[in-house]
């Protein structure tokens, strides 16, 4: 004891020499020190670099049993003796004598690590110490605040202070052509007419930028380009990859929806909501021109995961699908990777192994289901409207009957899921409702058929009541809807559906597996197209055990690609499961009868009157409303179909212990939101998913991520950077915020002005901050080498779509066609291998917007690639910035530029009496919103005389002057000024 005195006694003494030296030197030559020490921006990162590997929240690695990540940890009583932070006590912190020992067994951190404190740092922690040594939760897990200085700030004012304390000198302003090239390709993707920038600089208003910002936020190119951003957070695809690249149904109808979301900027707020659970809002969103549901395509994120058919292990390949949904979901949305859980608890931030699970049962409580694209307010209507006419005319018949018999019809015993006579009922449709089972879309109304008359026309005769069934032409053939059990256990070696119809499908849904075919699971379908009752049978002996659902519905996968017929119909009496052989007779489950309504035994009866003759009536008063009801019906037949997302049955998971399903705990965890943000500790009672839960949970108004993270990403979009640069990660090991005010300033008015994503653009691209040139002649490299506090504007390449976008606005080749399926990928030679396409799309993309192009996983388009679109496999809100050969090569080879220098000329040419160096105004203004400089007509001038000289010794007189001017566009087209914003 009296030697661990004595080291302490050395280590204070040294300890205060050290400080004396350090934090007294006038000569030290880094940044002065704040005047208050934060944890999370100066100490945090230091601990995170250089003590965390050994002492942080990792069991597996933390040596000496000390844990510098908490509190309670720093400050408890080490092994030998004293403690490692005192909090207000620097000389008596064993944090601070180990990193300021000079002996290579007691210096911290170890020589072996390769890491050495600065004397900065060494000063911030002694400091830091000094004031307390306050711990605080992460900074992204703290509610944004702005101090009440700053009550009234804006983006200037803080970024300019920053500026002053770093001692950086502000660019000044950039020109007209710079702001207006710089607004229309950053807001729309797209390069300004010629027209549009002589309109703004021949524009002397004091409110002329902003005029000209307006413009292009009220442009419907703005919807084309933020839509595509937001399709690299959701990895939009069109095919779902692996050996041969399946169809992702209608996913360009979710390409459109964002599109409009983004033009009639949809609340962020509503946007998320709608993502989450736009199938579970109780009140939908139409869209104003078309009337067409909104709300419920958005789910159809969930859909764009990749996808394997016939994997060996089924519950694997779940496990691995909903892992994605939870990345891309808790990325896009949180700005965290609670996927690195899935494991064990996550190694740096406050998300646990139990959180990862609360949310995997929420997705494994998700259905994916087709979905009519084109369900509407109109459709809604009148499907009411047709029940109204069946409620009316059942009713009418119901009293008339009613009064001619003298007997009661119904028979009231409870219904028997038990197995009797060697079976069990899963599901029984002869009676009045759906015996539990979900429905989605309208095709098989609010009820089964039990009761419904049936008469002759058009007399009215009555001549029968219907027997009880489920039936998707409730209305008529060919609408959209799906009827879907509860999840159960399959116990069983069968399940058997009696069922009828044409170009339908019945579907065993097991672990949620989608892509169902042979060899190893298409025995799980069964194709419906027989007029007749039919016992379809499906062998599940393989899969006893293993949760499952019963599909029924209209329409068949063709290569998994949904498509409806109008006149495709199905029907369904009941379904059982079953060890050996189908029963001789599956007797109806006789249930409590709704008012004014017959049981099953109660229409058999009936019937049996109307055929002997006993009971004679005619009811030609409904002659009309019948006809009235099967016209009103037309409208209800659906094509467009959409694969996003419904309800399943509520479903608990346990924690997977270490990522393995087969080692499950003894409990469940609730579904429910994160445990370290608020309403995290709040199980959901959803007897469904709980994904609107979720959705609310997100949007509570102490949640510090939602709001922080969408303005991030805008703030990302327009600079290229964003304030937290790993815009994706707000965790621990995401960069710190480079203006942490800003950021909680831009959060809170983004909520207080109603999540308006076009408002907050407008306020980030009028501000002075923006409007910065480039260039700085007072070179702030040395203070700031990544221009990480803005003093200039960040000179920023185009990314892949703009790039491709600009040509063909330059060669006047754009079609500006809104909306639509996507155009077919152009194969080039290179492109093979299963799943190809069987023919090739034009080599111009039909001349429409890259958002327009076909993404296709197993045949990605090799411009895109090259200049880093990323590949659609998780959430990438930053794409990477390379600059490699193959981008050179790419513009100078690659056929559709050179196919559009030559279209370019041929404009040129079309224009008549031009001089050359009008000719050459023309070009500049087409790619880059300028005219060109005396040096660059000389310099054309040049070029062109050396193609002329080439031209003459090839020989070539054909098309002479299309030839030379299509070489000077295509080399105009491979200027760094022509794809970068400078």
């Amino acid at each position: 004891m009296d030697g661990i005195r004595n080291i302490g006694r050395i280590g204070a003494l040294y300890v205060a020499i050290t400080a004396l030296f350090s934090c007294g030197n006038s000569d030290s030559n880094y940044e002065p020190l704040p005047k208050t020490v934060d944890f999370n921006f100066h100490i945090r990162p230091i601990l995170v670099q250089n003590c965390y590997l050994c002492h942080g929240p990792d069991p597996s690695s933390r040596k000496a049993e000390l844990r510098l990540d908490t509190y309670e940890g720093a400050t408890a009583e080490l092994k030998e003796g004293g403690f490692a932070v005192v909090p207000g006590k620097p000389n008596k912190s064993q944090l601070m004598f180990r990193i300021n020992h000079e002996h290579e067994d007691k210096i911290m951190p170890p020589p072996e690590t390769n890491s050495k404190l600065t004397q900065r740092e060494k000063d911030l922690l002694e400091k830091w110490i000094k004031q307390g040594a306050e711990w605080k939760p992460h900074w992204s897990f703290i509610k944004p605040s702005v101090n009440e200085e700053d009550k009234n700030a804006d983006i200037d004012l803080l970024i300019n202070r920053q500026l002053e304390q770093k001692e950086l000198v502000k660019a000044p302003l950039a020109n007209k052509n710079t702001l207006i090239r710089r607004v229309a390709y950053l807001l729309t993707g797209l390069p300004p007419a010629p027209k549009d920038v002589e309109a703004y600089i021949s524009d002397t208003s004091e409110d002329a930028y902003e005029k000209m910002v307006d413009y292009y936020l009220n442009s419907p190119a703005y919807g084309e380009r933020w839509a595509r951003h937001w399709m690299d957070l959701v990895r939009y695809a069109e095919t779902k990859g692996h050996e041969f690249d399946y169809a992702i149904t209608g996913a360009w109808k979710y390409r459109d929806y964002l599109i409009r979301a983004f033009n009639n900027d949809l609340p962020y707020d509503q946007l998320l909501k709608e993502h989450l659970a736009g199938d579970l809002l109780e009140e939908k969103r139409y869209d104003s021109e078309t009337g067409i549901l909104e709300s419920q395509i958005a789910t159809a994120f969930y859909a764009m995961g990749e996808g394997t058919h016939s994997p060996v292990d089924i519950k694997q390949d779940e496990a691995n699908r909903i892992d994605n949904m939870i990345d891309v979901t808790t990325k896009t949305f949180q700005g965290l990777t609670v996927s690195c859980a899935k494991c064990h608890d996550h190694k740096f931030d406050p998300i646990t192994a139990a959180d990862y699970y609360a949310m995997y049962g929420v997705m494994e409580s998700t259905r994916f289901t087709p979905l009519d694209a084109d369900q509407s307010v109109s459709k809604e209507l009148t499907a009411k409207e047709i029940l109204d006419i069946h409620s009316y005319v059942k009713t009418t018949v119901t009293e008339k009957i009613t009064e001619e018999l003298s007997f009661q019809t119904a028979s009231n015993t409870e219904s028997n899921l038990d197995a009797v006579d060697g079976y069990k009922m899963i599901g029984d449709f002869r009676n009045a409702d759906f015996d539990g089972w979900e429905t989605t879309g309208l095709a098989f109304g609010d009820r089964t058929t039990l009761g419904n008359p049936i008469f002759q026309t058009p007399s009215g005769k009555l001549l029968s009541l219907e027997e009880g069934k489920a039936s998707s032409k409730f209305f008529e053939p060919g609408a959209m809807g799906t009827l879907r059990s509860p999840d159960f256990i399959l116990d069983s070696n069968f399940i058997g559906i009696r069922a009828r119809g044409e170009q339908s499908t019945i579907r065993i849904i097991v672990d949620n597996f989608q892509l169902i075919q042979w060899p190893i699971y298409g025995g799980l379908t069964h194709s419906v197209s027989s007029a007749k009752w039919n016992n379809y049978k499906f062998n599940v002996e393989p899969w006893k055990g293993h949760k499952a659902y019963i599909e029924i519905l209209p329409g068949n996968y063709d290569q998994h690609n949904f498509k409806l017929s109008p006149k495709a119909f199905i029907e369904a009496q009941y379904a059982i499961s079953y060890d050996s052989e189908w029963p001789r007779e599956v007797e109806a489950s006789n249930k409590e009868k709704p008012s004014k309504d017959f049981s099953l035994d109660g229409i058999k009866a009936i019937n049996a009157h109307i055929k002997n003759g006993r009971l004679k009536l005619q009811f030609p008063e409904l002659v009309t409303a019948i006809d009235s009801s099967k016209k009103l019906s037309k409208p209800l037949k659906d094509g467009s179909i959409i694969y996003g997302v419904s309800d399943g049955s509520a479903t608990d998971s346990p924690v997977f212990i270490r990522g393995r399903y087969q080692e499950p705990s003894e409990e469940n965890i609730p579904r429910r939101f994160l445990s370290a943000l608020p309403q995290g500790d709040i199980p959901f009672q959803s007897m469904g998913s709980g994904r609107l839960e979720l959705a609310e949970a997100m949007l509570h108004g102490d949640n510090p991520l939602t709001s922080r993270v969408m303005v991030n990403r805008i703030w990302h979009h327009l600079f290229g950077k964003g304030i937290v640069e790993t815009v994706d990660n707000f965790g621990l090991q995401g960069k710190l915020p480079s203006h942490p005010q800003l950021l909680d300033h831009l959060a809170i008015k983004f909520q207080d002005e109603g999540w308006s994503i076009k408002n907050m653009i407008k306020y980030i691209v009028t501000s002075e901050t923006f409007k910065r040139s480039t260039s700085n002649d007072f070179d702030p490299s040395d203070k700031d080498p990544n221009n990480t506090y803005l003093a200039s504007f960040p000179i920023r390449r185009l990314e892949s779509e703009a790039i491709r976008d600009g040509i063909l606005a330059a060669s006047q080749s754009l079609d500006s066609t809104f909306y639509g399926p996507p155009i077919p990928t152009y194969l080039t030679q290179f492109m093979r291998g299963r799943g190809m396409p069987e023919e090739s799309g034009p080599l111009d993309g039909a001349g429409r917007r890259s958002i327009y192009q076909e993404v296709r996983r197993n045949f990605l388009e090799p411009m895109m690639t090259t200049f880093d679109r990323p590949i659609p496999f998780t959430t990438f809100g930053r794409r990477d910035v390379t600059n490699v050969p193959a981008q050179s090569l790419i513009l100078m080879n690659d056929p559709f530029v050179i196919q559009q220098s030559e279209i370019m000329a041929g404009k040129l040419l079309a224009q008549k009496n031009l001089s050359f160096d009008q000719r050459i105004e023309w070009i500049y203004m087409q790619m880059f919103s300028r005219k060109p400089t005396e040096k660059e007509i000389d310099n054309a001038s040049q070029f062109m005389a050396a193609i002329e000289e080439m031209k003459d010794m090839d020989g070539a007189d054909e098309n002479r002057d299309l030839e030379m001017w299509k070489e000077y566009c295509h080399s105009i087209f491979n200027l760094k000024e022509f794809i970068y914003l400078i």
